[in-house]
């Protein structure tokens, strides 16, 4: 039977401090609601430069307490294979940004594979995180069911690692793959694939600048995600996109939530 994908919802400020600010605020409410509701959370974060700031707005945020951070589970939506501690890694500046700022415990923050690990390779990395995502899923599924998965959107339209007609694209069953001869630096990745991101409940796409407004047009205009990844990238019971009004600026007049703080 075929899932039953609500259309998404578009939510537009004015310029990306404010995107980040109410996006931080909007994760806080999520947050505290799944675990009133399940007792404990689960979000996928992402990298870039809109998607650190909205950890640093988190970090930030006086609300970010009514979050119980014991209780939250950290994942990654894609990695740079890069070496533990490297500055381009987004789980070295998911730290710097958040998690370094709120008592997150160690065994509930779930990073990729680093490049300096030994007999190491991405695809075991892939493999291993795979596996990470399979023994926390409930009910026998692959992965578990995120509340919130972040995820950046490129002016290619790309998400995590998943990039414009690449391998990954075609992935039907894998949930985390191994990314070579990425069009950006650095070459080597991982990521998880579109049938891991369609697992979350929610899957907010986040984006900013003028640069990025043709994709985003092309990710709410019925393309298809082998060639326009953000198409593809949808929650269980919500997709949000949101964004600033430069990376709205494509869209038809009337088609978007002006956001509030």
């Amino acid at each position: 039977m075929s899932r039953i994908v609500n259309p998404p919802t578009v939510v537009v400020q004015s310029d990306a401090e404010l995107l980040a600010k109410a996006t931080a605020a909007r994760l806080v409410t999520r947050l505290v609601d799944a675990q009133a509701m399940r007792g404990t959370a689960s979000l996928v974060l992402t990298g870039g430069g809109i998607g650190i700031a909205v950890l640093e707005q988190l970090a930030l945020a006086p609300a970010r307490d009514a979050i119980d951070w014991s209780r939250v589970d950290i994942w990654w939506g894609d990695e740079r294979f890069l070496p533990s501690g490297d500055p381009d890694r987004n789980e070295t500046q998911a730290r710097r940004a958040l998690l370094d700022h709120v008592p997150v415990p160690a065994e509930r923050v779930h990073p990729m594979g680093a490049s300096d690990r030994v007999d190491d390779s991405p695809e075991a990395a892939a493999r291993r995180y795979a596996d990470e995502l399979r023994e926390a899923a409930e009910y026998g599924d692959a992965v578990p069911a995120f509340d919130v998965c972040l995820l950046g959107v490129g002016e290619d339209a790309h998400v995590a690692s998943l990039f414009p007609g690449r391998p990954a694209m075609y992935e039907t069953e894998r949930t985390v793959v191994s990314v070579h001869g990425s069009p950006k630096p650095p070459p080597v990745r991982i990521s998880l694939t579109l049938p891991a991101i369609r697992a979350a409940r929610e899957v907010w796409l986040i984006a900013s600048g003028e640069a990025k407004a043709n994709a985003i047009r092309l990710a709410l205009d019925k393309a298809g995600p082998i060639q326009v990844p953000a198409a593809g990238a949808r929650g269980r019971s919500r997709t949000l996109f949101l964004l600033d009004r430069a990376a709205a600026s494509a869209l038809p007049p009337g088609f978007y939530v002006p956001g509030v703080v």
